[in-house]
């Protein structure tokens, strides 16, 4: 099993790798900044993107508030409306609910729409371990699943290819179809590989973007067809969600639709809005013949207790603090290491997977706050990745309940803080400290750790402050 320290290891390896892979950082730039200025038109006035801002929050607050019994009530209404729904505690409890759901109907070919939630329990390879194919209908997590990498990237899963990787992967497996480095031929090339997939599927799995408990209503947006597809074609439809996209009305809907899409990909709406309601009722030509719902937990009801990190929940998915993060778009998603990655991913991770697990990644931060301030529900990202930092290297028990709870946390560190903690409480002993260290500056180190890798240690002035002030007659009265 592998030690923080090993987590630490890898964690700065794949850094090293993404800051060393020049393509990859050009790729990230040229996406990144475009996704950035669409967005900025999308809000040309302050105000009122301030104003919704407040309106998405507070829909996302209260839904957070109100979880246990709006999930009971999502419940009710899909039960009612003649969709089965699951619950799962972790993601093994998601996975074989969903195996037994195909196998009880004979499925054995699967299209996917997007979901991060499956990446959460690593659906598709758990499937494909039982003999079950997946085919990704999303045209970034098609590319990415020929290229058999993670996705990089919440909203655009491929955004670290540039158009020439896209038509390499296209000719190694599809060698039938001329090749080409155009984005339009490309995108009709896949709609024509993924047509007959949609047509001859035994099932359809697709995530859920908000579920609303009034109506008992699952709600998709998507901007290619391909998820309508994947829950309409095939004769059943699995979605599987996390337990806090539950939101209270239908009318709490309209704000957070707005909201995200502009966001996150600068878009005024998406080409497609689906709502999910019930399957196929007799008379009707599509839609399947079943309709299953499965509600992961996966430590969401752990964080929800914590009334700091409850904010963590109320985020939508957007991405748009990854766009902005001056980090990502040097690193990109793969360097993280983890299914979320940028902010939210620093914010959200250690509290899923573990601080012991995945703790360092809060390092990964400059605390710029960049994240904060576009994030369309204001979450604190800072506020919460600062406190994440002092969780992991906190030597008192935890009330919190936060896995890996101080794990990260060095003796040598620790005094040394004490110390300087010392020194700073009384003046007498900074008096002192600051009199031998500019006596002795020529002893200073010339290696700080890390720090210094690409800097030179800094040593104390020849005298103090106080001594200076005191040579130009200055007195303290």
């Amino acid at each position: 099993m592998s030690t923080p320290a090993d987590q630490t290891e890898a964690f700065h390896q794949r850094i090293d790798e993404a800051l060393h892979n020049d393509q990859l950082r050009r790729n990230f730039r040229s996406a990144l900044t475009g996704i950035m200025a669409r967005r900025a038109e999308q809000f040309p006035d302050d105000a009122q993107l301030q104003a919704l801002r407040d309106q998405a929050r507070a829909v996302r607050a209260n839904s957070l508030v109100r979880q246990p019994e709006l999930l009971e009530q999502l419940e009710t209404k899909l039960t009612g409306n003649g969709i089965q729904v699951h619950w799962a505690e972790s993601p093994e409890q998601a996975n074989a609910i969903i195996h037994t759901i195909l196998d009880a109907a004979g499925a054995k070919t699967v299209v996917k729409g997007k979901s991060m939630v499956s990446e959460e329990t690593e659906l598709n390879h758990f499937l494909e371990r039982r003999g079950i194919e997946v085919i990704e209908s999303d045209l970034g997590e098609y590319i990415i699943q020929l290229a058999e990498e993670p996705p990089s990237h919440i909203v655009a899963p491929a955004i670290h290819k540039n158009r020439v990787e896209v038509a390499e992967l296209f000719r190694r497996f599809h060698p039938e179809i001329p090749y080409t480095e155009d984005i339009d031929t490309l995108t009709q090339s896949a709609r024509q590989i993924l047509r007959n997939r949609f047509a001859n599927a035994d099932a359809g799995i697709s995530g859920v973007n908000f579920a609303v408990a009034e109506t008992g209503t699952l709600c998709l947006v998507e901007n290619e067809g391909n998820g309508r597809l994947s829950t309409t074609a095939p004769r059943l439809h699995i979605a599987i969600t996390g337990v806090e996209k539950v939101v209270e009305k239908l009318s709490d809907v309209p704000p957070l639709l707005e909201i995200l899409t502009k966001s996150a990909t600068g878009q005024p709406i998406t080409t497609y809005f689906n709502m999910i309601s019930r399957p196929r009722q007799p008379g009707e030509l599509d839609g399947p013949e079943a309709v299953h719902l499965v509600l992961l937990d996966n430590g969401r009801s752990r964080i929800r207790v914590d009334e700091e990190l409850l904010d963590t929940l109320r985020c939508i998915r957007c991405g748009a603090c990854i766009n902005h993060c001056p980090v990502y778009v040097q690193l990109g998603g793969h360097a993280y290491g983890t299914v979320y990655p940028g902010p939210i991913g620093l914010a959200l991770e250690p509290q899923r997977v573990g601080i012991d697990k995945v703790g360092t990644l809060t390092s990964a931060c400059t605390m710029c706050g960049a994240c904060g301030e576009v994030c369309p529900v204001r979450i604190p990202l800072p506020k919460l990745i600062n406190r994440l930092r002092a969780e992991a290297v906190d030597g008192q028990r935890s009330d919190a309940g936060l896995p890996g709870h101080g794990s990260l946390r060095k003796s040598g560190e620790a005094v040394t803080w004490r110390v300087w903690r010392q020194l700073y409480a009384s003046p007498r002993l900074y008096r002192l400290f600051t009199w031998a260290a500019t006596r002795l500056r020529a002893l200073t180190p010339p290696r700080l750790g890390a720090w210094t890798r690409y800097r030179s240690a800094p040593k104390p002035a020849s005298r103090p402050l106080r001594e200076l002030v005191r040579q130009e007659g200055f007195r303290h009265e």
